[in-house]
Order: structure tokens, then sequence, then C-alpha cells
């Protein structure tokens, strides 16, 4: 018998492989729950686990369209999950947590300030917490904080993790066997309190915006990449932030460096002043692209707009470098085939080459990187 996270995939995940976020945001408030606890089982951090839990959100959103049939989404998405929460121990390189570090996880996870009374009982229920799941094995740890989460249902936390209602029961039976009933009473109370916000699942579908850019966004920016490893949205938005400052020091550079070239030759203020014009409006341009490839990405889905804004951006620049800028400089050119006609002609043939081999691996960059994204954010398929 399905359950309701089944269908709801079932619903969703069409829309979703196309790109809907909101829709992709419904399958993870359904999901958050089973994610989180299987990460916490093994990495045994509260903050940490709902680190990994958004990371494998992500990674599951980015690779989605390889995903053809929804029955398979969660069981692909437990092992996402598994995968991240050893990467996150190997790259700890400490074996498992001492039952004082599990303490201080978990009471983390409670309110900053208690009072001396509520200090008494959030240490002592830390404490049972840590013990247990510190004795427990791995597979128990992750059925018994779904079981307290799910409404102590065991088919539902079988149906959640993929396996039979009988090893469900087997394993709440083990657990039952090795732990006091009242440690085993307040480590309920500790599931269902650690367990992931509504914030949680808002946290990840905003940044859904920038683990899977447009792509125009992905060739220029390269956010993508660096936000897949954030572990919080205001993570993933610096890492996206610091991306588009690299790329902007990058092409201010390039304008900037070909600008005083082309300035240091100039014959009159006129001339320099037509070049400064044309590098502030190719500067402009690329500064206005990337601004308006986030905004697309945030706000519509398709791939038209993201087309339109990367043609519009490549048709300014290749304007200015192969019409505007020539035009200015055309006094000068016809000075120097004056002084030196073969030397000039060699000259010119040479900056030709130049602008046309720029202006093909700008076209081929470009759009390559253009097509890529599209397809790998669920914009475009064939």
């Amino acid at each position: 018998m399905d359950t309701h996270v089944d269908q709801l995939i079932r619903l969703e995940l069409p829309a979703a492989r196309a790109g809907d976020r909101d829709a992709y945001g419904r399958i993870v408030v359904a999901c958050q729950n089973t994610i989180t606890a299987i990460a916490l089982a093994i990495v045994r951090d509260v903050p940490s686990s709902e680190d990994i839990a958004q990371d494998a959100f992500l990674n599951a959103w980015q690779h989605l369209r390889r995903l053809q049939n929804a029955d398979s989404f969660l069981p692909w998405l437990r092992q996402i999950t598994r995968n991240l929460a050893r990467d996150h121990l190997r790259a700890k390189v400490r074996g498992p947590y001492p039952v004082d570090d599990m303490e201080a996880a978990i009471a983390a996870a409670a309110d900053p300030a208690p009072s001396p009374p509520e200090a008494l009982i959030d240490e002592e229920r830390t404490r049972a917490a840590g013990e247990l799941i510190s004795a427990l094995p791995e597979e128990s740890r992750e059925t018994l904080l779904l079981f307290y989460r799910e409404g102590q249902s065991s088919q539902q936390v079988a149906r959640l993790l993929g396996i039979s209602d009988a090893a469900v029961r087997k394993r709440l039976s083990r657990a039952r066997q090795m732990v006091r009933a009242d440690l085993l009473a307040r480590f309920g109370e500790f599931a269902q309190g650690s367990a992931p916000a509504a914030s949680f699942a808002a946290v990840v579908t905003s940044a859904l915006v920038v683990a899977s850019p447009p792509a125009a966004a992905a060739g220029l920016l390269g956010a993508g990449a660096g936000a897949v490893g954030a572990k919080t949205l205001l993570q993933i938005v610096l890492g996206a932030a610091a991306s588009i400052g690299i790329a902007l020091v990058i092409v201010f550079a390039s304008i900037g460096f070909d600008l005083r070239r082309q300035l240091r030759k100039a014959i009159d203020a006129e001339e320099r002043q037509a070049l400064t014009r044309s590098a502030v409006i190719n500067a402009g341009a690329s500064v206005g692209f990337m601004i308006g490839i986030l905004f697309i990405a945030h706000s519509t889905t398709g791939w038209i707009l993201p087309v339109l804004a990367t043609l519009v951006f490549m048709g300014t620049v290749f304007w200015q470098s192969a019409v505007v800028q020539p035009r200015a400089m055309a006094r000068r050119h016809a000075l120097e085939a004056a002084q030196d006609p073969v030397a000039a002609a060699r000259a010119r043939r040479r900056e030709r080459w130049k602008c046309r081999i720029g202006l093909a691996f700008g076209a081929l960059g470009g759009f390559g990187g253009l097509i890529a994204g599209l397809v790998m954010s669920g914009r475009l398929t064939f």
C-alpha cells in the first residue's frame, strides 16, 4: 500500500524534473523527516545532519533529470544521504563521537538560554540521548528516530526506509531489549524535538536557484558547483556572490587591459573618448547580464528568456568589438597605412583574425555553456 509520501512524489516529480522549484519544495517537506533521520543516525550531530540533508536534496535536484521512475526517488535520495553522511565522517578524520561530544551536539538544538531548572532537565535529556545513540547500531538509530517522528507507526517507517515491517519490528524489539524503558521514552522526546522545522524546506527551496542555475549563469558565474558544497542558505548566497565577484573582476580586468592597450596608441582625445565609451558599454552589459540571468533563474522557468538574455549580451559585446571599436580607430589606421602601407595591411590582417577567433571562441563558449546549463537545469529537454 502506498504512503502519502509515495503518492506526493509521483504527483510532483514530473513538474520538479521540468524545473518547478515549488513542486520540489513539496517533495522536500514530505521527505525531510526521513532524510534528516538517516543523516542523524550516521553523524550523530543535529546541525550536521540538517546540513547533510540539505546537501542531499540539492544534489538530487541537480541530477533529477536522470531519474525516470518516481518510485526510485526515495531509495535514491536515501543512498545519496548515506553517502554524504559517511563522507562527512571521513572528512573529520576521527572515529565515533564520544558521548560528551554527542551531548554538546544535541544541547545545541535546545533553548539557547534555558532557566536553571530547564538546564538541568536538558542536560539529563541530552545525556540520555547521547548514551542511547552511541549504544545502538546504526540501523536501529534511523529506525528509532523515524519511528518517533512518524507517529510510532512501524509500517510507515518500513515504507520510508524501503524495508519490511517485520524488519522494523525486529529492530525496535532489539532496541527495547538493549535500552532502559525510561531512557527510550526520553529518546522519543529527543527524536520529536530534533525533527526539522518548516523553515528547513524553505531554506532548501531558496537554495535551488543557485544550486541549479541556467546555462548562462553556469557558464559565467560557476555558482552551481560552489553552491552544492554550501551548508546553509547564507553560505550558498555568499558562495554565489563570491563567484559573481570573481567573474566581474575577470571581466573588468580583461576590458581594462584591452582599453589601456588601445588608449596608448590613440591619436587624439576623440579616439580615446570613443574607445572608453565602448569599454564602459561592454562592462555595463556584463554586469546587467549577470544580474538579469540571476533574476531569470529565480523568477522564471523555460529556456526562452535565458537564450534571449544571452543573445542580447553577446550581440552587444560583438557589435562593440567588431564594429564600434574599429570605427573609432579608423583615422589612426589610415595614418598608419599612409606611413607604411605594407606594415599597416599586415597589422590589420592580424587584428581581423584575432577578432574572428575571439568571436568564434566567445560564441562557442557562450552558446555551448548556455545549452549545457539549460539541459542540466531541466529547462531544455531533447
